[in-house]
């Protein structure tokens, strides 16, 4: 089974997805995630798919359904890394990741995350751009 590792800094978890996941591996990794949003009270989770060559349909439809839990329990996600080929695959294949924020690199994805989690504390009256959300 595939190892990932997942990184809390303050309150966001960093899940960087350096190899392909089989099913089995990707539904380990995504109850891991939930496992550690509960535990450790996170407010935003950041998704690094950028060394993902493919993301199927259900991978894609994994991480819409994480984002999905995630924010039931109070924590918003950002996906970067999306190469231009796997966007365009989640594109023909119907998904649009519907509730979850995009950014191109880490950096630009935790910038955006602290943005949307202070939103949500308050503390920045903004809300996204139409180019912010959804892949």
């Amino acid at each position: 089974m595939a190892e990932v590792t997942i990184m809390k800094i303050g309150s966001i978890l960093i899940i960087p997805i350096q190899t392909e996941l089989h099913n089995s591996a990707a539904v380990q990794v995504q109850q891991d995630i939930i496992s550690n949003i509960e535990q450790a009270g996170v407010r935003g989770l950041l998704i690094d798919v950028s060394k993902l060559a493919v993301v199927d349909s259900f991978l894609g439809r994994l991480i819409g359904d994480t984002a999905a839990m995630a924010r039931v329990m109070g924590c918003q996600t950002v996906v970067v890394g999306l190469q231009p080929e796997v966007a365009i695959t989640l594109m023909e294949l119907g998904m649009h990741l519907e509730g979850v924020y995009t950014a191109l690199n880490t950096e630009t994805g935790l910038e955006l995350l602290n943005k949307v989690i202070g939103n949500r504390a308050g503390e920045i009256e903004t809300e996204p751009s139409a180019g912010d959300e959804g892949v």
